[in-house]
């Protein structure tokens, strides 16, 4: 049975009995979030022109909208062709080319029917989360289409092809549009930022190091793909990928490091296939990332309210901090360049008043160059209540929509993506692994550790066993000799004292070293023994 929970937020706007607040009950995260930003964040924002300076006002399609991937990175690195990979089908309107061919955000949506919508019907489309797209104008919605079709793997996420980033002024130029400030768009309601880079052309343009600073807030989104890494061998890849790393350092200015997943990310034949294992469980781990979104959105939806409402707080600070510098009569102007010049002073003054941190606040240059075009005698002064609201929703409201969250996510643990290249390395044969380690002889008709048990054999009778069995201390002092840590050597002597005698017969001992051999060779050591490790001896208990 489906035990809905439920749980209480106090919300300032719901009907009075008795002169006491009703608190509302709240059936899941999605509508939770609608009514926190509708009834906290959103009175503050309006009243302080937050979407004026950093993001448009949220809709009911952002916190419905299924998890997002934003693909980003320069022309011909492969991106259209890794969406073609991941969904195993062609989509409408999709080119493929080593020339600059992808010219157009393109959507890739869920739907009945294979069709493209354009760019100015999508952004009145309420159930589609690109109305405020609308802002960017003609330039910028004459080069985006929404590409539906029917595809498994679309019925649990969207993906969002960009143009392919070029270098040079000249081309940054004639775009039309500001390319970057669409990207953070996206960026800030996406769930994944996958960038793409060419292991065989390695070269970080002007514009794309200028999206990567423009993305710096979402590291916690981005991923990094190293395609095409099958067109070079190892050495040479080796040099490319700290090439890499070396770049992105210092395009993000931070010590973590962004994983980067390295691989040939399309259905043809290996051109250097020394690395077809690190491509495959490369492969393996990006898509387990992709799978996981579903089940992670509500949480991300949650995150990303909480960094906006951070934000909104430090905004009203600022405003109402200029507000209250500002004359009443005459000299407006030059106190209004004085204040712009001096922002980051107001800035240092807000952080030791409040006690906010430094990260907290928006980038000094782009507000400097927003608060220019402002009037700020339509500023206004500081407004404890709805500082206080948005206050008590990140001290009280988020902490309980986490429990709910929680609760969701415990009862849709199988959510996750299905359909396309997902499926073909599920389970059988070509599963990731499978044969390897101690999943070796599971399809052989003899038990796999019958080979060496001759060898083991000879150690065996070499420790003078009693009533045919050792004993725990001669057996430790046989395992010790592989040098393991004794916590793994502790695992396996639980894993081949199958019959949990504690003692350890001929064949216990035998599959006792085939899995110090399988640890030793690099690989995992099972939870529990598969049925085919068990000795013939055993299989009856």
């Amino acid at each position: 049975m489906n035990h809905k929970s439920t749980i209480v937020l106090n919300s300032g706007t719901m009907f009075k009995r008795n002169g006491k607040k009703d608190p509302e009950l709240i059936q899941n995260v999605s509508e939770g979030l609608k009514k926190l930003y509708k009834t906290k964040l959103f009175p503050l924002e309006d009243t302080y022109h937050f979407h004026d300076f950093h993001s448009p006002a949220l809709e009911d399609a952002d916190f419905d909208n299924k998890p997002m991937v934003l693909l980003v990175g320069q022309y011909s690195t492969g991106k259209t062709t890794f969406i073609r990979h991941l969904m195993e089908q062609d989509f409408p309107g999709m080119r493929i080319g080593p020339e600059p061919t992808t010219d157009s955000f393109i959507a890739v949506m869920h739907g009945e029917q294979d069709g493209l919508i354009p760019g100015n019907a999508l952004v009145v489309d309420p159930k589609k989360p690109f109305r405020k797209l609308n802002a960017f104008g003609n330039a910028f919605l004459n080069r985006f289409v929404c590409a539906q079709m029917p595809n498994a793997v679309l019925e649990s996420i969207s993906i969002i092809d960009t143009p392919g980033i070029l270098s040079g002024e000249k081309q940054r130029i004639s775009r039309g549009y500001d390319f970057a400030a669409v990207l953070e768009w996206f960026a800030e309601r996406v769930d994944r930022i996958i960038l793409l880079f060419d292991a065989h052309k390695l070269d970080i343009s002007d514009e794309f190091s200028e999206v990567i600073r423009s993305l710096k807030n979402h590291e916690d989104k981005m991923r990094v793909v190293l395609n095409k890494a099958d067109q070079i061998g190892t050495q040479q890849l080796m040099r490319v990928y700290g090439a890499l790393m070396w770049s992105l350092g210092k395009i993000v200015g931070t010590p973590e490091v962004i994983r980067v997943y390295i691989g040939s990310f399309w259905a043809q034949p290996l051109l250097v296939a020394d690395n077809r294992k690190l491509f495959e469980a490369e492969e393996q781990d990006l898509f387990k990332d992709i799978q996981g979104l579903p089940r992670n959105a509500a949480l991300r939806k949650l995150n990303d309210l909480i960094k906006r409402a951070r934000l909104a707080k430090v905004h009203a600070y600022i405003i109402s901090s200029l507000k209250k510098e500002m004359p009443n009569m005459f000299g407006k102007e030059n106190k209004k360049k004085e204040l712009i010049a001096n922002l980051g002073e107001i800035y240092t003054r807000i952080e030791k008043e409040h006690q906010i941190s430094p990260g907290d606040f928006p980038k000094l240059a782009k507000m400097q160059e927003i608060l220019a075009n402002q009037d700020f005698s339509k500023f206004q002064a500081v407004k404890p209540k709805l500082l206080e609201a948005v206050e008590d929703m990140l001290a009280n409201d988020i902490a309980k929509l986490m429990t709910l969250v929680r609760q969701e996510e415990a009862a849709m643990p199988s959510q996750s993506v299905q359909g396309g290249a997902f499926e073909g390395t599920m389970d059988g044969p070509f599963g990731h692994g499978y044969g390897e380690g101690a999943g070796e002889g599971i399809d052989e008709l003899e038990w796999v550790v019958a080979r060496d048990k001759p060898t083991y054999d000879e150690i065996f009778y070499t420790l003078s066993p009693v009533n045919g069995k050792v004993s725990g201390a001669l057996a430790k002092k046989e395992m010790v000799k592989s040098k393991l840590p004794n916590t793994v050597l502790g695992k396996i002597w639980k894993l081949a004292d199958v019959d949990k005698d504690g003692y350890l017969d001929d064949d216990e001992f035998a599959l006792a070293n085939h899995l110090i051999k399988v640890k030793l060779e690099g690989h995992e050591l099972p939870t529990d023994l598969p049925e085919h490790l068990i000795p013939p001896s055993k299989r009856g208990l």
